[in-house]
């Protein structure tokens, strides 16, 4: 589910989410992003539009079931016996044992050491700037491999003082970052540099060209060919959208409120869910407190009988970060004056400049002709549905006004494939026990890849995670060594809480040898409850499938500069590997080999399987216009060139894309945390990607999704070469062509002559 495909401490502000690693003659620079998850359909219903989520607390009572996953290598015991487990990398793991002490102190000793580097080679005179002397890429790979772990400590340490300290550490990062972006020197020192190159007659490589050509570009966009005045204005507006985004989304990670029913009140709501809710009892009235959390309060949308309940249910989610109404609109008008002493028109137009779509114009129109593509589709399936719930409330006299609620949809869509395709959610995940369905994802990414997993030895952050070192498959020596792997996927207090990866960079050192990646995959996975074992939704699947497609992307790229490596591309292309991949829990012989019946031990059956792939898009329409709506806010707010009422907007826009009516106006605005952490005017690229995603799998994959000839291609392609090329150049090397939008086309509405 996210957008954070990397490690979230950079130091120069990118314009986009308020912060961004410098990019240097000679220095790497990591892409800061988002959530990395999807926006595509999955069986019962909307799959997760994925946010920096909500912090899962395990539930009073159930410690002992949380006990049971306390050392998870015997479920993923993954190469255990594999010859590499003799192997010793060439790179040791990481310390994972600061104190919120050291967070400050190392980030402290970190920027003046940086400071004194960037010192040095602005003090150079324009004739000594060449590639050579302005080794910088080292020294900023340095800074990031020192920073990246401290902030990562803010999404998964136990420790409130420790999460504390990296957020803190993070913010004088920011702010740091905003100093380093706005040196006029340093930019004057990478000019020099670049017109010696070119005066010298020097043949760079391409990945080194494209390293000069994006730290020019970074410099302009920076602002740094304005007057000293506007300088200085754009560099406090900088250092001021920097915390009021990181105001944002603290509160959205802090976020731990709770709704309370009564029994009657949840009737629906599966048993096994119902059982994992925290009970107490108040005013002699037994009440079950419900987080705002996905495993707690999807279930009450999508089973709850009750549409009071599930009206509640929603209202409550949608307010549930009204605390951050007034921050987005602070950070929207700061965009708005920043874009505006850039020169741009609209913050959308300076966001979208350097990603595939090049303007927010044509970012919009791809909105608008999708969206109308779907409507006619979308207003057949509101319909059926509501027609259902006319049929379901004159058999239970429950009033009836004709209307159809965004609180109806979830429950709705669930018994529509239910009754149409007699599919219930519930028996489906019984063939989806966490402990057969991780391993059987590894296996298959290890065997399509081409790479082993071997648990590894090492301190971490908490005892729940599990690591492992990563080798090529047919490795003999440390030659053959990848990169490291964590697994953090059990829930927790205050823990991230949804599913995301975050990346530490590979890179090359000065003397050449190499410095190997590190991926961490964060996950919430199901909880046990006293009569079942942890079960997973065949969305969660789907989920955990896409979120390891970024760790393979992180681990699998090798390019010179960390600036390039692994998911360090468009932010609107970001998306598109892990979502091609997504195919792979719809194809009959995946599912069977990952499923395994919790008591029987049995694959799920033909017909069972026939009967999930038939759900992939029933009532696609709907799902699609509320992902238009999303991103259409996303777009709408950073084009205005005023500020205005966004409670007001998040409703009527939602309303008249997403064809569901809302009830009392609610700050739903405060919970889209994507525009705040990386993905402002960019949340288009979820849909957008896709295009590229159907193009990927209908052209190589469709054919023969599990051979490992077709994913050393795949490799090869797109994941090795990162972002040290445009993505259109990779696109084209794996498909063979330019990719068009024929199979995304025919995926939804099965017709090849539309073209988006």
């Amino acid at each position: 589910m996210a957008y954070l495909l990397r490690a979230t401490s950079s130091r120069t502000p990118t314009l986009i989410n308020g912060f961004r690693r410098r990019s240097i003659l000679g220095i790497g620079t990591l892409a800061a992003a988002g959530l990395a998850t999807l926006a595509q359909k999955s069986s019962f219903g909307f799959t997760r539009w994925v946010t920096p989520s909500w912090a899962i607390q395990p539930h009073q009572g159930h410690r002992s079931l949380f006990s049971s996953f306390s050392s998870i290598s015997s479920i993923f015991d993954t190469g255990s016996t594999s010859p590499m487990a003799s192997l010793t990398p060439p790179q040791a793991t990481l310390s994972w044992t600061h104190s919120p002490e050291d967070v400050h102190r190392i980030t402290k000793e970190t920027i003046a050491k940086d400071r004194e580097l960037m010192n040095k080679i602005a003090a150079l005179s324009p004739s000594e700037c060449n590639f050579e002397t302005l080794r910088l890429a080292h020294g900023d790979a340095a800074f990031d491999s020192i920073i990246d772990p401290l902030s990562f400590y803010q999404n998964v340490s136990p420790s409130k003082e420790l999460r504390d300290a990296s957020n803190e550490a993070e913010a004088a990062v920011r702010e740091y970052g905003v100093e380093v972006s706005m040196r006029l020197d340093i930019f004057r020192a990478k000019q020099a540099a670049e017109k010696n190159i070119q005066d010298s007659g020097k043949k760079l490589t391409p990945e080194e060209q494209r390293l000069v050509d994006k730290m020019i570009q970074d410099g302009t966009r920076a602002g740094l060919a304005l007057p000293e005045k506007e300088r200085n204005e754009l560099m406090t507006l900088k250092k001021e959208l920097s915390s009021t985004c990181l105001e944002f989304s603290k509160n959205f990670n802090e976020e731990k409120g709770v709704i309370s029913f009564t029994l009657d009140e949840l009737k629906g709501v599966p048993e096994d869910v119902v059982g994992g809710y925290t009970k107490r009892t108040e005013d002699d009235k037994e009440l079950y407190d419900v987080t705002y959390k996905t495993p707690d309060i999807f279930p009450v949308f999508k089973f709850a009988e009750n549409p009071e309940t599930r009206k509640r249910a929603f209202e409550g989610y949608e307010s549930r970060l009204a605390v951050n109404v007034p921050v987005m609109s602070k950070f929207l008008d700061l965009r708005r004056k920043i874009a505006s002493l850039l020169g741009y028109d609209t913050w959308a137009d300076y966001v979208t400049e350097v990603r595939m779509i090049k303007n927010s114009k044509s970012a919009l129109e791809f909105l608008t002709d999708l969206e109308q593509k779907l409507r006619p589709v979308a207003l057949k399936e509101r319909e059926i549905l509501l027609a259902m719930k006319q049929e379901e409330h004159k058999e239970k006299d429950l009033p009836f006004d004709g209307e159809f609620y965004i609180w109806d949809y979830r429950y709705y869509d669930r018994k529509y494939i239910e009754k149409s395709l007699d599919l219930d959610d519930t028996l489906v995940k019984e063939y989806f026990p966490v402990d057969t369905v991780v391993p059987a994802i590894l296996d298959i990414y290890q065997n399509l890849l081409g790479v082993n997993f071997v648990p590894a030895k090492g301190e971490t952050w908490h005892q729940d995670v599990q690591q492992y070192a990563v080798w090529e498959k047919d490795a003999t020596d440390k030659s053959g060594f990848i990169g490291y792997c964590y697994l953090d996927l059990f829930p927790r207090e205050s823990k991230y809480s949804h599913a995301a990866v975050w990346g530490f960079s590979g890179f090359e050192r000065p003397d050449g040898s190499r410095s190997y990646p590190f991926c961490s995959m964060v996950a919430n996975l199901a909880k046990p409850t006293p009569g079942k074992p942890a079960l997973m939704r065949h969305d969660d699947v789907v989920t955990f499938f896409h979120e390891m497609g970024h760790v393979f992307h992180g681990l699998l790229s090798r390019t010179r500069f960390s600036r390039f490596h692994g998911t360090s591309v468009a932010r609107d292309f970001v998306e598109a590997p892990s979502q091609m991949l997504e195919n792979w829990c719809w194809e009959p012989r995946v599912l069977e080999r990952m499923s395994s019946h919790y008591e029987t031990k049995k694959p799920l059956s033909p017909e069972l399987i026939v009967k999930i792939v038939k759900s992939r898009y029933v009532n696609v329409g709907l799902f699609y216009l509320r992902q238009l709506f999303f991103a259409n806010f996303d777009i709408k707010v950073h084009t205005d060139k005023d500020s205005r009422d966004y409670t007001e907007l998040w409703n009527t826009m939602r309303e008249s894309i997403s064809f569901v009516k809302g009830g009392e106006p609610t700050p739903g605005q405060g919970s889209f945390n994507h525009i705040a952490g990386g993905y402002d005017a960019g949340y288009y690229s979820y849909t957008y990607s896709l295009v590229f995603a159907a193009d990927m799998y209908a052209t190589v994959f469709k054919e023969d999704p599990l051979d490992p000839a077709r994913g050393q291609r795949y490799r090869k392609n797109i994941l090795l070469p990162g972002g040290s090329q445009d993505d259109i150049e990779s696109l084209k090397n794996f498909l063979g062509r330019p990719p068009n939008s024929e199979a995304f086309i025919r995926e939804l509405f099965g017709e090849t002559k539309a073209n988006l």
